[in-house]
């Protein structure tokens, strides 16, 4: 084997075992994380909703008002709202 293969194959080995060791760290927060969300279940909090509000706190205050503008005009249509929520009051212009 060739300096050059040798050095191939000790940078592989070393990213494999680096990806090993994350893969286990990875396996580590899930069960951190199960356990945050049993606690909060235990506390009488619903972990679905929670899981839900991590995801929307992620997101762009413009994506979350879209995506909530949407939803009410797909569930309007669907008839599962009486009435779309209106937006602001216009100024009546003097």
């Amino acid at each position: 084997m060739t300096s050059l293969q040798a050095s191939a194959q000790a940078q592989l080995r070393q990213l494999i075992e680096q990806l090993e060791r994350l893969e286990e760290e990875k396996k580590a927060l899930a069960s951190d994380i199960r356990d945050k969300f049993a606690e909060a279940k235990a506390m009488g909090l619903d972990p679905k909703i929670m899981k839900q509000i991590l995801r929307l706190r992620k997101q762009p205050k413009d994506d979350r008002d879209e995506e909530e503008a949407i939803l009410a005009t797909y569930m309007h249509a669907l008839g599962m709202l009486d009435a779309l929520p209106s937006d602001p009051p216009m100024m009546a212009a003097e």
